[in-house]
């Protein structure tokens, strides 16, 4: 059930950002408070606002609190995750390189392991921030897609790292075999991405879609594919996947997105060739430059080896 929570703002809090206000009312993080007004949970005066807008002292603030605990069907299960290695551990967060066909955190129409569930089953407590099914989550890879991940551990690197994320201040580095070869080999893909109208759980380049950026560099050229490394300046869902199926060079193997099947079965592929080899970003407790690096799994390495051959 939902508890409700209602507060005349105190005149010591005249012109603060509601999340900011919220934050130090109830004592949430203020990445928290800000996701509770992003989601429409909180009115100043009966209206909705923002969590940038500014609160005025004696104004009526009330804020839907959601239920404790993940949706039904949603739940953590703690579950040992087969071939999910931790890079890096501290007391601030943990970074994971994960498997393929693994989710990231519980979501409907999902039944497989996740990365939360991973750290849950080994004894990692994380952040308590996000959604109750995906607390510390704050990036994601697709199920199909292996490679690093970061999870908060503390409510400072929850709050932190996901600003970064927003910001485009974290270095995402991928690697991606595309079929035929791209021209130019080197460019940006600047084109705007929404949720497919005729397919669910696909997206594609549409104008109405969020902004969405993707910086590619040709490493190697074959007869059959190419190898491309990634920088991505935002994060939308399946972007890489999207972009270069939108330019008639689909990731091999991704065959929700046009990939050729002959192909795939012929580099031995059950999922798209696409890999999260580099993460790099400001430590949120040391504030040092952090990098971490991951190597191909072994069916990407193989098929890479038989294009090459």
């Amino acid at each position: 059930m939902s508890d409700s929570r209602a507060f005349a703002v105190p005149e010591g809090l005249e012109g603060e950002r509601v999340d900011a206000a919220l934050a130090r009312l109830l004592g949430l993080s203020r990445s928290k408070a800000a996701d509770l007004a992003a989601d429409g949970h909180v009115t100043v005066d009966g209206k909705v606002v923002g969590k940038s807008d500014r609160v005025m002292a004696g104004a009526w603030l009330e804020v839907t609190l959601p239920p404790v605990g993940p949706p039904p069907g949603l739940e953590v299960v703690a579950e040992p995750v087969e071939g999910m290695r931790i890079v890096h551990d501290d007391t601030e967060m943990v970074v994971v390189d994960k498997p393929a066909f693994v989710a990231a955190h519980p979501s409907v129409g999902w039944s497989g392991p996740t990365v939360v569930g991973g750290l849950a089953a080994a004894g990692y407590r994380i952040s308590t921030s996000g959604a109750p099914e995906r607390q510390g989550i704050v990036q994601r890879l697709d199920v199909g897609t292996s490679g690093l991940m970061v999870v908060a551990k503390s409510e400072r690197a929850y709050t932190v790292l996901k600003q970064a994320f927003r910001d485009r201040v974290v270095d995402k580095t991928y690697h991606a075999l595309v079929q035929g070869l791209p021209d130019p080999h080197e460019g940006i893909i600047d084109a705007p991405i929404g949720r497919h109208p005729g397919h669910d759980y696909r997206f594609a380049v549409r104008r109405e879609g969020r902004a969405s950026i993707t910086h590619y560099e040709l490493l190697e050229a074959h007869r059959s594919a190419s190898l491309l490394q990634i920088h991505l300046e935002t994060g939308r869902t399946h972007q890489i996947r999207v972009h270069f199926s939108a330019l008639h060079h689909p990731c091999a193997g991704d065959l929700t997105y046009g990939a050729d099947p002959t192909l795939a079965k012929r580099l031995g592929l059950q999922r798209q060739w696409l890999h999260a080899v580099k993460l790099g970003f400001e430590h949120p407790g040391s504030g040092e430059y952090v990098e971490f690096d991951s190597p191909y799994p072994d069916d990407l390495q193989h098929a890479l080896d038989v294009v090459r051959g």
